[in-house]
């Protein structure tokens, strides 16, 4: 059930009241809710680290969404964390909850963004996000420089920024830019034109080939979670926070999490893909086969 006005300033206020947790705590408190199911560990853990998931939410304001809204999705992806948290992986809570947050609640602007979907893989994710920011920032920059951007150059340095194809800015800044409309309508005045929705591809696999491409998927993520067990927690951790998330993590960020320079985290990177390279090298006819 939504949360109305007056529940979202009431726990806005219990949440700013919450303990602060020291690390050692906050241990403690995980370890009980892993091997213990300790409700009231969790209750702990949760209600300490609810001002950060209403801080994360009030950033999406912007968007649109209520924020009674935002908190609630913010609450949900912060009691996820809290359920998948491994206090054995040697990070705070803290930082990873920020992850299983943030992402919970992108998901919930994009669905809720327009009636038809926005984008749904990693990269589109990250483009509708920081596509604005991106954009004013080189604006600034520009501008700053005396120079004066076309709409094609502007998208293109989007394009390389983001590290997506150039046709994915220019489809999110349609998307961006222009409103719903029936997918029922037709293309043209004729009577007999087509509607919009005939010209969508069915995207659904047959059983046989779904099933075959499950079995396949499980082998494939077998050997990767393999060898990742060949890698240090450092370059696992790197893996982890820049390939396996919804929302994948900066250089940057991890660079000032870990106290490296960008250029190392993105040596570690490269070093950690190549450990993981050689041990898939052993599999790789069947790799090959996999991806053919």
């Amino acid at each position: 059930m939504p949360l109305d006005a007056p529940q979202t300033s009431s726990m806005s206020r219990t949440a700013m009241k919450a303990e602060m947790l020291d690390a050692e705590t906050e241990l403690a408190l995980a370890y009980a809710w892993r091997d213990h199911r300790d409700e009231q560990a969790l209750h702990r853990l949760i209600n300490a680290y609810m001002r950060l998931a209403i801080s994360m939410a009030s950033k999406f304001r912007r968007y649109g969404a209520p924020m009674n809204d935002l908190i609630q999705e913010a609450g949900l992806g912060l009691m996820k964390a809290a359920d998948k948290f491994d206090p054995d992986r040697g990070v705070r809570f803290s930082t990873y909850a920020v992850w299983w947050i943030k992402a919970s609640i992108q998901d919930y602007v994009m669905r809720n963004w327009s009636m038809v979907r926005t984008g749904s893989t990693s990269s589109q994710k990250s483009l509708f996000f920081n596509m604005r920011r991106v954009q004013a920032r080189l604006e600034r920059e520009a501008m700053a420089n005396g120079e004066e951007l076309d709409g094609y150059q502007l998208r293109e340095m989007i394009a390389h920024e983001v590290g997506v194809p150039l046709r994915d800015v220019e489809m999110m800044e349609g998307r961006l830019s222009g409103s719903d409309f029936s997918l029922n309508a037709t293309q043209s005045t004729e009577e007999d034109g087509r509607e919009w929705i005939d010209t969508i591809e069915d995207e659904g696999a047959r059983g046989d080939v779904g099933v075959e491409h499950d079995l396949d998927m499980g082998a494939l993520r077998g050997w990767l979670a393999e060898a990742m067990t060949h890698l240090s927690e450092r370059e696992s951790l790197i893996v982890r926070e820049r390939k396996l998330r919804e929302a994948p993590r900066t250089l940057e960020s991890l660079g000032e999490e870990l106290n490296l320079s960008k250029e190392r985290v993105r040596q570690i990177e490269a070093a950690a893909f190549q450990k993981m390279r050689r041990y898939l090298e052993r599999h790789a006819g069947e790799v090959q086969n996999l991806l053919a």
